[in-house]
């Protein structure tokens, strides 16, 4: 049997047995743009989003969106809160440890943003006894520590209030992901702000991509997850909302 046939057949065996009568419950951060966000009406919306909706409906599933802040969605999901995590997870084999992850979805690497007429270097060196921002529990966070032993670490709870403290001075740099701060860059901070160094993309740090995780044994929606992200990759859909947020490809495959 085929790759692609055996992921068809576990798509069809999860559908079987009575997923596409219920409702697939969704968990993302909701303030992590352009990747998940809630938007002035309240809705959630982005990338993850797009992707999640788009999988629940090649499973004929329902799909229901929550958001959970990031500290706690791993633990929300051993809880049984919802069935899945969509919020720009990255595999790391720490977390492997607490649930299992699909294929990624997407892969980016680890970008520093600083004030254009800083010296400031993505090195060893160049972050000596610099006070670098990141979201707590992260792989930057991870990344900061162990690659950067001589950057003072802060930490933040969302990407938006390290953003902020960039902005207002508190900072030296930051350190995230590097499609979030591109959009960034380009709407609000492009004008004060850039990359510094190339991206870091070391899954030592930083893991193998971003993917989609679940309860661990839960191999019937491993399976369809699966079979459908690899679905949507192939007839478009996955291109098609690429193109919504991004210039450039951000596919793992």
């Amino acid at each position: 049997m085929t790759f692609k046939l055996i992921l068809t057949a576990a798509l069809g065996a999860f559908i079987a047995q009575g997923a596409a009568a219920e409702t697939l419950r969704i968990a993302t951060e909701g303030a992590y743009p352009p990747f998940n966000f809630v938007d002035e009406s309240g809705e959630v919306k982005g990338f993850d989003v797009e992707i999640a909706k788009a999988l629940c409906a090649e499973m004929k599933a329902d799909c229901e969106i929550v958001t959970q802040a990031w500290d706690g969605i791993i633990p929300g999901l051993k809880a049984g809160k919802y069935d899945a995590i969509v919020a720009s997870m990255s595999i790391t084999d720490k977390r492997k440890k607490a649930v299992d992850f699909t294929d990624p979805y997407y892969a980016a690497g680890a970008a520093l943003v600083a004030p254009k007429d800083s010296d400031i270097a993505y090195t060893p060196e160049g972050l000596e006894g610099k006070t670098i921002g990141v979201q707590r529990a992260t792989t930057y966070a991870n990344l900061v520590e162990k690659k950067f032993p001589g950057a003072t670490l802060k930490t933040y709870d969302t990407v938006e209030n390290h953003n902020l403290d960039l902005q207002a001075g508190r900072l030296d740099g930051v350190v995230a992901q590097q499609m979030l701060m591109h959009t960034w860059l380009e709407n609000e901070g492009g004008d004060s702000f850039e990359f510094k160094g190339e991206a870091v993309k070391d899954a030592e740090y930083i893991g193998s991509g971003a993917g989609i995780a679940v309860e661990k044994g839960n191999t019937e929606l491993l399976d369809a997850l699966n079979a459908a992200l690899d679905t949507i990759q192939q007839n478009g859909t996955y291109a098609a909302i690429n193109a919504n947020y991004f210039p450039f490809s951000i596919s793992a495959e």
